[in-house]
């Protein structure tokens, strides 16, 4: 896989100051939402979109390069709820996709409603971005999302392959002035459910763990289903140990809490099927990790075929 052997390169250039608008990694849909603001002109939301949107889709944030079919799917929607001025109040929705070795499916990677986000633009502003330094809160946010998914992406390739791009995101999370994190819950240290715990979890050796199910679960997993589905739930219950590791050193561990939540639905309709001992293991794991949510783990169980 071209990740596996991308993530073997030094992505420093990231690190030497603002990126440069080249050859692009991600395929992404941007929508920004008004419907919650009053007023009837609606054309800095738009400008606001496509600003957005090219930001996104034609900035170099890696040296590496990607071939159109090798882009990573993602989107993002800014669901604006309050206008003041130059000044908004929204919500950003994140969803990234990864797609499954020779099949059509596209697996859910990250599904993240980020409920905190306040930022400042100006109709027709440029939309300047140095991981390395404070610009403002809209590219510090997105910069920082966009790099979280880079990581994810080729964790799920490689192990550790993710380690270049988290390095960046929280480099971009401790660029944030103090002031900034304050008044912003999103970037504040002494959150636990906010971009900041978000990349710290990631980032914390002791849940490495977490990492390691990123590249098990998918790449000897699910890559491996559409011609070996025993073989591939096998490895996706070894994945899942990975997870209750963690859940026993840290039951509120936020980063294992969005896994959880991302891939609940897919754990229960991939162990719906195949031999019984797996799926009965595989069922005690999640509703030890995710009691609340036992009576759903029980459907894995129902079909008593094969």
């Amino acid at each position: 896989m071209k990740r596996a052997i991308a993530t073997l390169l030094i992505v420093f250039a990231c690190l030497l100051g603002t990126v440069p608008m080249q050859a692009q990694e991600l395929q992404c849909d941007v929508r920004v939402n008004s419907n919650k603001v009053a007023g009837s002109d609606k054309t800095i939301y738009q400008n606001l979109q496509t600003s957005l949107y090219e930001f996104i889709n034609n900035t170099k944030f890696t040296e590496i390069n990607f071939r159109q079919a090798e882009k990573i799917e993602c989107s993002m929607l800014i669901d604006v709820s309050s206008r003041e001025g130059n000044y908004f109040t929204a919500e950003i929705s994140i969803a990234l996709r990864r797609p499954v070795f020779k099949s059509n499916y596209s697996t859910p990677m990250f599904n993240y409603i980020d409920r905190k986000f306040i930022f400042e633009y100006m109709d027709g502003q440029p939309l300047d971005f140095n991981p390395n330094s404070y610009v403002s809160n809209l590219t510090s946010t997105i910069g920082f999302y966009v790099y979280l998914m880079l990581g994810l992406d080729f964790d799920s390739f490689s192990p550790n392959g993710g380690d270049p791009f988290f390095a960046i995101a929280e480099t971009i999370a401790q660029s944030v002035p103090q002031e900034v994190g304050s008044d912003n819950g999103g970037w504040s240290s002494t959150g636990r459910q906010n971009r900041y715990a978000i990349i710290s979890d990631i980032n914390n050796s002791s849940y490495q763990p977490l990492r390691q199910f990123l590249y098990d679960y998918h790449r000897s997993g699910l890559d491996v289903m559409a011609e070996h589905p025993d073989q591939g739930r096998e490895a996706i219950l070894n994945a899942l140990v990975n997870l209750q590791n963690v859940y026993e050193r840290n039951s509120m561990c936020y980063f294992l809490q969005l896994i959880i939540e991302c891939k609940r639905d897919e754990i229960i309709q991939i162990f719906s099927q195949g031999e019984m001992k797996i799926r009965t293991e595989a069922s005690n794991i999640m509703k030890a990790i995710d009691p609340s949510q036992s009576t759903r783990y029980d459907e894995m169980l129902q079909n008593k075929g094969k």
